[in-house]
């Protein structure tokens, strides 16, 4: 019996990954990946070149459905005829910083924001760009007719490749991230989109879980797509208990959950899941590159970098960074800068700093896991994915500091397998998604004795200095 084939794309800030799967065993059949530019500003036609060619060579071949996972808030302008206006604003451009305190003042405060749509603005999110055009732009503003996300765009682009499109659509998941559309409520509220840039706009119709964007001439099924985030809880199939941190361009730390979150601090965004439920994430800017930061200061690569820190002891020394080299997004301190504390001549060497780049990046996430579990979400062990989870400093350091088991799910395109079984779902059409088996890979050795107290001054110092330095930042 010939098995059916899906695939799923994540569209990410840094590239395009398509993975083919069984669509009824999530066993990865074949792969694809192409580069996309560097920046915060990008034309959405890279993202379609990048896609061609990660599919080139008939690596699509025998597909009945497919899905694209993209990088959540990024800002794709339309105009009258569905041509694009101007180069995106991704997720990561801080320009809009300005425009997301305006907006929440404007609206009655941070905990009416939270009434409206569960999350706080910040300038990731998608409605403080909107503001950010209208003030900036107001030629590109006139001419903008609609607006939708990158994986509404790339979706859209295939179905019009491929003579299946109707229609711009989007997913319940990543529309929670606009900060105009409720997963609350399942709607959108205009009047945010009218306060944010002066008047109404099209929007995408907002998809369900399993159902079908389009379908191609030749019979393959489009399904909705969703959020980065969204996928990879998908591919990781998360159950109650386990928090996911992904540690890629961005940090992410994020849960499933059965309700909304209603954090009026703003620290967790109350975004939807692409499973009909919600998926409470706190999001940092500042991740991977931290590392690559850390590796060009002291003249090496990652591996050298790598080899430092694992010389080092816990605590580096008394070192302490705060790793807000672009800004930060949670806590929201877009103007911020990175801090490197308790440096003296007897612990200036290489080995401390380096073992301070990987405690404080890691240190910022488990933050992040903090602020689930304060909210009552159960956090009973980290998944760790993400590029900089292939880290050997990565790997001994994060036990210490999350302070519960932390396990590194078999490597694999999560956003991807993600997308690959919400198409799967879609072809089924059935009332859940097809349960494929997740390798669960490798549980790290968590610290004992002397390491655990190490790993509880290193977060306690970290805390203080983060206090110190920013009083205001953990309340946005």
């Amino acid at each position: 019996m010939e098995r059916r084939l899906v695939a799923g794309v994540d569209s990410s800030t840094q590239s395009c990954k398509v993975v083919v799967c069984d669509a009824d065993t999530g066993e990865v059949v074949r792969e694809g990946r192409a580069s996309h530019p560097d920046g915060s500003e990008v034309s959405a036609t890279h993202w379609w070149r990048a896609y061609e060619k990660a599919t080139s060579g008939g690596l699509l071949e025998g597909v009945a459905a497919l899905a694209v996972g993209g990088q959540q808030h990024g800002m794709v302008t339309l105009d009258e005829r569905g041509k694009l206006v101007r180069d995106a604003l991704l997720w990561n451009d801080t320009r809009s910083s300005g425009a997301a305190e305006d907006l929440v003042r404007e609206l009655g405060g941070a905990l009416a924001w939270v009434d409206a749509v569960d999350c706080v603005p910040v300038a990731s999110f998608t409605v403080t760009k909107l503001r950010w055009l209208a003030e900036h732009e107001p030629d590109n503003a006139r001419r903008t007719h609609r607006v939708v996300l990158p994986h509404d765009w790339l979706t859209g682009q295939i179905l019009q490749s491929r003579g299946g499109f109707h229609d711009w659509t989007t997913d319940r998941g990543d529309a929670s991230g606009t900060c105009y559309w409720s997963a609350t409520t399942g709607d959108y509220r205009h009047d945010l989109v009218e306060l944010a840039f002066g008047r109404q706009l099209e929007l995408p119709r907002v998809l369900g879980p399993a159902e079908v964007a389009g379908r191609t001439h030749d019979g393959a099924v489009v399904a909705a797509g969703t959020g980065d985030n969204m996928g990879a809880a998908l591919g990781l199939g998360l159950r109650t208990g386990d928090v996911a941190v992904s540690l890629g361009t961005s940090g992410t730390v994020f849960a499933e959950h059965d309700a909304p979150i209603g954090d009026g601090n703003g620290y967790v965004a109350g975004f939807a899941s692409a499973t009909g439920g919600h998926l409470p994430l706190a999001c940092t800017l500042n991740a991977a590159r931290v590392l690559t930061a850390g590796a060009s200061m002291l003249g090496t690569d990652l591996a050298g970098l790598d080899r430092l820190a694992l010389e080092a002891d816990p605590g580096a020394g008394g070192l302490t960074l705060l790793p807000y080299l672009d800004g930060e997004r949670t806590p929201n301190l877009p103007e911020s800068t990175g801090n490197l504390s308790g440096l003296t001549r007897s612990n200036a060497t290489p080995a401390n700093l380096a073992r301070a780049c990987v405690e404080g990046m890691l240190c910022n996430l488990a933050a992040g896991v903090d602020a689930l579990r304060d909210k009552g979400i159960r956090v009973n062990r980290v998944l760790l994915i993400g590029g900089a989870s292939a880290s050997a400093a990565v790997r001994r350091v994060a036990p210490q500091v999350f302070g519960v088991p932390v396990v590194l799910p078999a490597p694999g395109e999560y956003v991807g397998l993600g997308a690959a079984r919400q198409a799967a779902w879609a072809l089924g059409g059935t009332d859940e998604p097809p349960q494929w088996d997740v390798a669960r890979g490798l549980e790290l050795e968590p610290p004992v004795g002397a390491a655990l107290e190490a790993a509880r001054e290193v977060r306690g110092r970290y805390d203080a200095w983060q206090q110190q330095v920013y009083p205001t930042g953990a309340a946005g």
